[in-house]
């Protein structure tokens, strides 16, 4: 049921006492009337970074239909998600919003199997990981502004862009070398605004895959409605869409299925909060506030595991992210043996020692588009390995 917005609540994070930027804008005048999180917000979506998020696999790798999500779409309805869920908890909206448009900013072409390549190739440098490129690519790589490094976003969206997931016990080099230089308190748990944006991330995959693999012919509707949970749903549609397409009752079942998540979300999150006052008891619970009901939380893995075996590791789905990772695996050796391959800024700023040199021609290679990936194989190569797109 929804719950009409009466302000923010005491447990949410406040702009006005923000803990601040990593380099300070003496002189700052802001443009227009904005909180500091609005600002985060709009500069992570004038960013270069986001913009590439268009080129970027979600489930599909440089699909050739028009209508399959990307990271950039992906990252949209995860924002919209989390700004219903903060509106009705009383959270700060706009914060909710900086870090679900933010939070798949580090990924590299190819999805997953991008990483996975970069991840090997890293191996005697530390490895890569998504989650800390993606505060490396907000806090170094982009960096459109005169006089600081990064697009210079706050403590609060850094911070939950660190650990939304939760604490981090034992950070990779990237998130360690950031957070040396800007310390995120990696070991307490984040904002509850973080902790909806990776729960609205999760709503978001879960169900708009779903829409996805039934579109590209991944998976079958009867095959999804062993799930008990969805056959419900389905019965409950049939129902009361009598007439309806079956195209237009599965859009029914991905909306059910996203309001009944988000349902129990909010009831489970607001019992969690109750007794709590401030945002530092948030962060000193000692566990996640904002969950899923241990019933939902099972059925979600349900989900999950189903998602696993018939949509990401289909077998079609697993040899195009082996030719991906060969792409990525190759690209990046040919630039390491001749990094006069890369774009004439990355070559002149390419380090001479070791870890740095290795580390930076991954960057060059993670902030590829799909697309862009492609064309650069091809241009060292001569040719692209057919299949590497599957729908």
């Amino acid at each position: 049921m929804y719950h009409a917005p009466a302000g923010n609540r005491p447990y949410a994070a406040d702009p006005a006492q923000s803990r601040g930027r990593e380099f300070s804008q003496p002189g700052h005048t802001a443009r227009g009337p904005r909180t500091a999180f609005q600002r985060d917000r709009d500069r992570i979506i004038h960013s270069i970074a986001f913009r590439r998020l268009a080129g970027k696999t979600q489930v599909f790798i440089a699909p050739d239909g028009d209508h399959y999500r990307v990271r950039l779409t992906h990252s949209l309805e995860v924002a919209q998600i989390g700004r219903v869920i903060a509106r009705d908890l009383g959270l700060d909206e706009d914060l909710t919003e900086a870090l679900c448009l933010a939070h798949d900013l580090g990924h590299p072409p190819f999805g997953h199997s991008g990483e996975d390549a970069l991840d090997a190739a890293l191996e005697l440098s530390g490895g890569f990981c998504h989650n800390g490129h993606t505060l490396r690519t907000a806090m170094r790589l982009d960096s459109p502004y005169h006089g600081m490094r990064g697009l210079n976003l706050s403590w609060e969206v850094l911070e939950g862009l660190a650990k939304h997931n939760g604490p981090v016990e034992a950070p990779g080099w990237a998130l360690a070398e950031l957070d040396a230089a800007f310390p995120l308190d990696l070991h307490l748990h984040p904002s509850l605004e973080a902790q909806v944006s990776a729960l609205a991330d999760d709503i978001a995959y879960d169900n708009h895959d779903i829409d996805d693999g039934l579109r590209a012919g991944f998976l079958d509707l009867d095959d999804l409605l062993t799930l008990d949970f969805l056959a419900d749903l389905w019965r409950d549609i049939e129902a009361r869409f009598p007439l309806a397409t079956r195209e237009e009752r599965l859009r029914e079942l991905v909306r059910a299925q996203i309001g009944v998540m988000c349902n129990d979300l909010l009831e489970t999150t607001r019992a969690n909060l109750a007794g709590v006052d401030s945002v530092a008891e948030v962060r000193q619970a000692g566990r996640a506030l904002a969950t899923f009901s241990p019933d939902m939380a099972a059925r979600e893995r349900r989900l999950k595991g189903f998602m696993y075996q018939r949509l990401y590791h289909h077998p079609d789905q697993v040899r195009t992210a082996e030719l991906a990772k060969t792409v990525i695996a190759k690209l990046y050796a040919a630039y390491d043996q001749q990094p006069s391959l890369m774009t004439p800024r990355w070559v002149e700023s390419l380090p001479e020692g070791q870890p740095e040199r290795g580390r930076h021609i991954a960057d060059f290679v993670a902030g590829m588009t799909d697309h862009f990936a492609i064309r650069q194989y091809a241009r060292i190569f001569g040719s692209v390995p057919e299949g590497l797109s599957n729908v």
